[in-house]
Parts: structure tokens; C-alpha cells; sequence
């Protein structure tokens, strides 16, 4: 006969071993799930969720700090989600609810017809100082997927909540704009989010993780091919959302204050000669030559613009 001490360490081990062996088959399966959770993750799919995540937090996945070299879309530390706010679901200015159903259509920068896919592609290469997407990216893919959904949200809203609870439209003022009165402007509107020098408001102290509050101007904000370097598509968009919910300024502020941001230094776009092969088709602020008139680089950035406007309608009634 086995001893009382025999029978109970055996006991004991039968008990024990088969517990342990179903702690590691737990624990392998939850090492195997996470790692199959991160694989998910490193292969995204097209899905609007994806879109979505990369126009929220665009400069921690696109952006310069991205730890893969093959992931860096964009040159600045803005988000898709800076200008267009609650990523594109509030309806108004600068809203994506109703981006898709604008596209296709001729666009004058590149005189020729551009889908969805090519105007997020610009917005690539200015708003965000960056790169385009391949064309069959899978980013580029939920992007598009993501604002072909907002317009299907869209069409299902009652009328009540596609209004957009906005100031009045701009009206543009019949003068130049004065750059001294906009840095007044500036400072007792904007600069306490934006930062005495427009360098905005760090999310955190890690560059990586962007910006709060973005910078208007410096090597984080968009090029100098961007549409808000326009002095009225600023004062379109600062009217109607800025300062952000409080949105009280101007016409004339408005105005002031868009042409002292844009007198500010930020990235260079090369090659911009070659925008508008049809110089008639130029916005009459595109703040870069060349033009098809004798008005001043100065006059086109800063106004007024009801001259230039006369000309090329007296070209088109000839």
C-alpha cells in the first residue's frame, strides 16, 4: 500500500497539471487573439470607419511623425478635421455632407473634369502640404467611401437638421483688404487659441499627436497653393466659424484678419505656373501669378476685386 504522503502528492498533481495546461491553452488563445486584433489593425480594409479615422486623426496616421516611411501622406501636422469640422458631419461651410454628390465635375485649377478622388488627392498636395494616394489605395478607397456615406446620411436627415446654424454669409467688402486692422483682429479673436505667432495649440507635448487648435500659418499649416490662402475663401470660412463657437465677426473683420493669416510665410507648393492652363478661369484672389490681366499680384491677393471681375466679364461679352 502507498503512503498517506504518496497518495497525496499524486493527488495533487493529477489535480494541478491539467490546470495548468488549461491556463496556457487560455492564455495562448488570448496572445493568438491579440495578435490576430493587431494584424486587423496593420491591414485595414475599406470601410467608412477607416475613412472616417483617417480624416479625425490624419497627422497621427498620414502624418511626417508616422514610425512607417511608406505612411507619410502628408507634409504638416493638420487634420482633415481642422477645417472641416466633426469630420464633415456638421452641415455649413466646409461640410462633407454633400460632397459626392459635387462629383465628378470641371474643375478650372486643372481644366478638365475631377472625381472625388481627385479632390481629395488635392487636398493632399495643399491643405496638408502633402502627397497623393494611389489611385487604387486602400486609403484613398475609405476616404471616398466615408464621403460617398455622409451624402447617404444626408438624404436621410430632415430638412431641420441639414440647415446649418450659421452667421450670415459673407459679404465682401468694396476696398482693399487692410492687413495692420487684421492683425488687431487677430489678436483680440484669434491668438488665444491659435497662438501669438499662429502656431496653434499642441494636443500634447508629443508633436506626433497634432494640434488642438491648428497652426495658421508656419511649416505645420497648409501651402501656399491651398484655397484658404484665398483671401475671400477665408473670409467665407472665418465668418462663418470662427472664433469657434462664437462665430460674432464681421464682414470687414472677417476680411482683415484672412488677408493678415495669409500675409503670414508657410510651405511652398512648387510648379503652381502650371495651375489654370486657362488663366480666364483664375479666382479673381488667387494670390499667385501668372494671370491673363494687367491687375497687380498685390490686388489679387488683397483686393478689391470688383475691377478684375469687370474685366473678365467685358472679355466674355466681346
Amino acid at each position: 500500500m502507498m503512503s498517506e504522503e504518496k497518495v497525496s502528492a499524486e493527488s495533487i498533481i493529477i489535480i494541478v497539471v491539467p490546470v495548468l495546461l488549461g491556463l496556457l491553452v487560455i492564455a495562448g488563445t488570448f496572445v493568438l487573439g491579440k495578435a490576430s486584433n493587431t494584424e486587423s489593425e496593420v491591414m485595414p480594409e475599406v470601410t467608412a470607419e477607416y475613412g472616417e479615422r483617417l480624416l479625425r486623426d490624419t497627422v497621427s496616421l498620414l502624418g511626417p511623425d508616422q514610425p512607417d516611411a511608406n505612411m507619410r501622406y502628408t507634409g504638416n501636422r493638420l487634420d482633415c478635421a481642422s477645417c472641416h469640422l466633426d469630420t464633415g458631419n456638421e452641415p455649413g461651410t466646409l461640410s462633407l455632407l454633400q460632397s459626392a454628390s459635387r462629383y465628378p465635375r470641371f474643375m478650372g485649377r486643372e481644366n478638365e473634369e475631377r472625381d472625388l478622388k481627385d479632390r481629395i488627392n488635392g487636398c493632399m498636395q495643399r491643405s496638408m502640404n502633402g502627397r497623393s494616394f494611389a489611385r487604387d489605395s486602400i486609403e484613398l478607397a475609405a476616404m471616398e467611401t466615408y464621403i460617398l456615406d455622409l451624402g447617404l446620411k444626408h438624404a436621410a436627415m430632415s430638412e431641420a437638421k441639414t440647415v446649418a446654424v450659421e452667421p450670415p454669409a459673407f459679404i465682401e467688402p468694396q476696398r482693399r483688404a487692410d492687413i495692420a486692422v487684421g492683425q488687431i483682429v487677430y489678436e483680440q479673436h484669434c491668438q488665444i487659441c491659435h497662438g501669438e505667432n499662429g502656431e496653434g495649440l499642441k494636443e500634447s507635448t508629443d508633436i506626433s499627436h497634432g494640434y488642438l487648435f491648428p497652426p495658421l500659418w508656419g511649416p505645420d499649416s497648409y501651402n501656399n497653393g491651398a484655397g484658404m490662402t484665398r483671401v475671400l475663401t477665408a473670409a467665407r470660412f472665418i465668418k462663418a466659424r470662427m472664433p469657434l463657437g462664437d462665430e460674432t465677426l464681421t464682414d470687414d473683420e472677417a476680411y482683415d484678419v484672412s488677408a493678415y493669416m495669409n500675409s503670414k510665410p508657410r510651405p511652398v507648393k512648387s510648379n503652381l505656373e502650371l495651375d489654370y492652363p486657362d488663366l480666364t478661369l483664375k479666382p479673381v484672389d488667387s494670390p499667385y501669378p501668372p494671370y491673363a490681366d494687367s491687375f497687380s499680384q498685390e490686388q489679387h491677393r488683397l483686393g478689391p476685386f470688383d475691377p478684375i471681375r469687370e474685366y473678365y466679364e467685358s472679355l466674355s461679352s466681346n
